[in-house]
């Protein structure tokens, strides 16, 4: 009976609930026009749909811990930060229920790693053929994340970049590119410990991160990348203190050699603790969060169950 609508003299019933979390204002607003062919198919694949509407920050995590044990699968329209504030609720909530993701933002760097479907429609299709796939999540300091956290002078803005500039050389390399005075570089001076050692340099760029893609800012070979081995990819980019310096890292950055650049700190760890003498701001999954003077980011190994297609977990 799991995938079969069963009628009674009550009508119909359906075997299962799903609980939908839809950003009218996300990206284009694709979600709102297309929400009752979405609706239409997750009812089609036997599924009773319930669609709570975002009005502010914060509402899709509201939303995903109040509800989330009163359902098979939760899933979410919008962008990375919406599917952010969906992981977040879930997490809190202890339950483990079914996760989708219809990704319709102006950042789906998460969804593009997952080779999800840019077609909303059939992006509902596949979490109702799909199959589930484990995944790590992150937490940094109590707060879960789905696939990255980052900081530095560049971080915030690259929401903003157009597409084209991110793809042409890598936003970071771009950027740099265009540095015409190394002191108009603003670095970070941090202590990072990380698989048993001790980094502590001044740094333009960190990035701790469980995909492909570090917020559009930088982006791995997928043979680089297993997102449920337990480990984040954590990438530190030092502050040249010169321009032959700066050019090493800018080739280092298109080329995705990371580990071969002395410029460049690249670990595998499961728990890294940052250390500074000022309250640090992050971005995670494209989010603004306030940090402190000591952070610590725990990867949860197998924490989320996620629905996928089969092509897309093939990616």
């Amino acid at each position: 009976m799991d995938n079969e609508i069963v009628r009674n003299q009550g009508g119909v019933v359906y075997p299962k609930k799903l609980l939908l979390i839809l950003n009218p204002h996300a990206g284009l607003m694709r979600g709102k026009k297309y929400l009752s062919d979405i609706i239409d198919t997750f009812n089609a694949g036997g599924y009773l749909t319930t669609v709570f509407v975002t009005r502010k920050r914060g509402d899709a995590c509201v939303f995903a811990y109040n509800y989330a044990s009163e359902f098979d699968v939760v899933a979410c329209i919008g962008g990375d930060g919406t599917f952010n504030e969906l992981i977040d609720g879930v997490m809190q909530s202890g339950t483990k229920v079914k996760i989708g993701y219809i990704p319709a933002g102006s950042t789906n760097d998460f969804a593009s790693s997952l080779n999800l479907s840019s077609n909303l429609v059939k992006a509902a299709q596949d979490i109702v053929c799909g199959t589930e796939h484990l995944f790590d999540v992150g937490r940094i300091n109590g707060r879960y994340f789905s696939y990255v956290a980052s900081f530095g002078a560049f971080t915030r803005t690259s929401y903003s970049t157009p597409q084209n500039l991110k793809n042409s050389l890598g936003y970071l390399a771009y950027i740099l590119s265009s540095v015409k005075d190394l002191h108009s570089i603003k670095p970070l001076h941090i202590v990072m410990e990380a698989s048993g050692r001790i980094y502590d340099a001044d740094y333009i760029f960190g990035g701790v991160c469980n995909s492909t893609s570090l917020g559009g800012i930088l982006t791995l070979d997928k043979s680089m990348v297993d997102m449920n081995d337990g480990l984040f990819e954590v990438i530190m980019i030092r502050m040249p203190k010169t321009a032959l310096e700066l050019t090493d890292i800018i080739r280092a950055l298109q080329l995705k050699k990371y580990d071969d650049c002395r410029y460049i700190d690249f670990v595998r760890a499961s728990d890294v603790v940052f250390r500074t003498d000022f309250d640090m701001e992050w971005s995670i999954d494209g989010e603004f969060f306030a940090g402190g003077m000591r952070t610590e980011v725990c990867n949860v190994h197998s924490a989320i169950r996620v629905l996928l297609s089969d092509d897309s977990s093939r990616a």
